[in-house]
């Protein structure tokens, strides 16, 4: 497995319960033990007892590793500023979607999926206000007109990059907004009906530039053509944003890959990159750099919107 810690240290002892049975305590245990005081941070002990008990049976092997001529990935978290009427409409929506989804947490098991679209419709309107109403169009996005700063520049000078969003709107919103600067694109989402015709427009130049939705093309496809990597928005599951730009930054690749991680200052999207963070460094911790995962508690949302 590439994750042996998704979201909490209770997947650890899921996996070594099938794999080892009996390296670990039953769950009861395990659970007062060890996962409580290892994610809390308050018993090192426990910590170091863990690690001890899964070294044998844990073998992780990293590209450096296994590929040590692959070229550097340089990764730069690109923070945009919203426009003044964007931030306005943002700013209007954040305090009923926040009132809304904290009420809601009163019962959060129950209303779980609800909370989940207010925090959903929250990002939308971090990344352009038309996502959520089209009556928006004409505000515009500050993470577009970034994109399209960067890709008339590079394109022209024989750079290809992949473009990663989670919404297929807002793809299709970059997509329009290349087309009249005359970037030719390719674009792969759960809709596509011939992929490999897709990604072979990609592969021969005919189509510079590859829009790609995180759940379509965030993993499997080997796309070294690309050297320049733009994530749009951010993800809970920093796994995913990872497998992404491993697309381009994988053997075979020549060139240096140049990573952007697009955040709209001052909005949830600030939240979610402080999430993948303690994520990163809760795994850390237990298996030093495994991925973590998607699934969200009730205190992670809570963190999104507080």
């Amino acid at each position: 497995t590439g994750t042996p810690v998704e979201n909490s240290v209770a997947d650890l002892w899921s996996v070594l319960a099938l794999a080892c049975p009996g390296l670990l305590p039953r769950w009861e245990v395990f659970n007062e033990k060890i996962r409580k005081p290892v994610e809390s941070g308050r018993d090192p002990a426990a910590l170091d007892r863990l690690r001890r008990l899964i070294a044998p049976f844990v073998l992780r092997r990293t590209k450096e590793e296994v590929a040590p001529d692959l070229p550097d990935k340089v990764e730069t978290l690109a923070r945009v500023e919203l426009g003044e009427e964007h931030r306005h409409i943002y700013e209007q929506h954040l305090t009923r979607e926040r009132a809304r989804a904290l009420s809601l947490m009163e019962d959060f098991p129950h209303n779980r999926m609800d909370v989940l679209a207010s925090i959903t419709r929250l990002r939308q309107l971090a990344l352009d206000p038309a996502l959520v109403d089209s009556a928006y169009a004409h505000v515009g996005s500050a993470k577009t007109e970034y994109l399209v700063g960067q890709l008339v520049q590079i394109v022209p000078r024989g750079h290809q990059a992949l473009v990663f969003s989670q919404f297929t709107s807002f793809l299709a919103r970059i997509r329009r907004a290349l087309e009249r600067r005359g970037i030719t694109v390719a674009q792969l989402d759960g809709a596509t009906r011939d992929r490999a015709r897709v990604i072979e427009r990609f592969r021969s130049r005919a189509a510079p530039v590859f829009l790609i939705s995180l759940k379509a093309g965030g993993t499997g496809l080997t796309l070294t053509e690309a050297d320049y990597v733009y994530v749009m928005d951010p993800w809970w599951n920093p796994a995913a944003e990872a497998q992404a730009v491993d697309r381009a930054h994988r053997i075979g690749q020549s060139k240096k890959v140049n990573v952007y991680r697009l955040v709209a200052d001052d909005t949830i999207e600030a939240k979610v990159v402080e999430l993948q963070d303690r994520k990163r460094r809760l795994v850390s911790k237990v298996v030093d750099g495994a991925a973590t995962g998607a699934s969200l508690g009730a205190e992670d949302l809570r963190a999104l919107l507080e």
